[in-house]
């Protein structure tokens, strides 16, 4: 009964991954999900965290303080998981899966990018909620562009954001309560 559960949530999980991989030969899509999926990456997440801390001040720059914390405790699990669940990618387990060459060669679980850009994001929508309006789809694409380009799974992405959500409220809740006992 368990297995066949396990074995039906991943047929479901493969069904959901290939619907959006299949489309990898759209043009448009390719160049839309390349470059986006780097804003995810470390290279955007760190500078864009030590920009925010260097160049704003007050209430902004205790939050980029918040934004950058969770970027850096999330990724903790984030890395103690994928040792202790080694998950094959995508397109090494899935032959049908269309990938771009050189792909990422570590463990799929959790999505990095994808806990990486939620970490960031969170902070700054709860300071600022008008924020989600352009930064909740901005997170979004972000994951959506890991599947696409065949390196994660549905569970990997769900995962990330879940992580880095939670990284991202923690990290903001936990500044404000420092920044509060001091004011006072």
């Amino acid at each position: 009964m368990k297995t066949k559960l396990i074995t039906n949530m991943y047929d479901f999980e493969c069904r959901l991954f290939r619907s959006v991989n299949r489309h990898f030969d759209h043009k448009f899509l390719n160049f839309y999900f390349r470059n986006i999926t780097h804003l995810g990456g470390a290279l955007a997440t760190i500078l864009v965290s030590v920009l925010l801390i260097s160049f704003t001040r007050g209430l902004v720059q205790a939050t980029s303080i918040a934004s950058a914390a969770s970027l850096l405790v999330s990724h903790l699990p984030v890395a103690i998981v994928k040792k202790l669940y080694p998950r094959k990618r995508p397109y090494i387990a899935l032959l049908e899966t269309k990938v771009a060459a050189n792909p990422l060669q570590d463990h799929s679980f959790p999505s990095g990018h994808t806990t990486a850009v939620f970490s960031v994001i969170i902070p700054f929508i709860i300071f600022m909620p008008q924020l989600a309006v352009v930064l909740i789809p901005l997170a979004l694409s972000v994951g959506l562009s890991r599947m696409y380009l065949g390196l994660h799974y549905p569970s990997d992405v769900l995962a990330g954001c879940l992580l880095g959500t939670t990284t991202g409220f923690l990290s903001y809740t936990l500044l404000s309560e420092i920044v509060f006992i001091a004011s006072t």
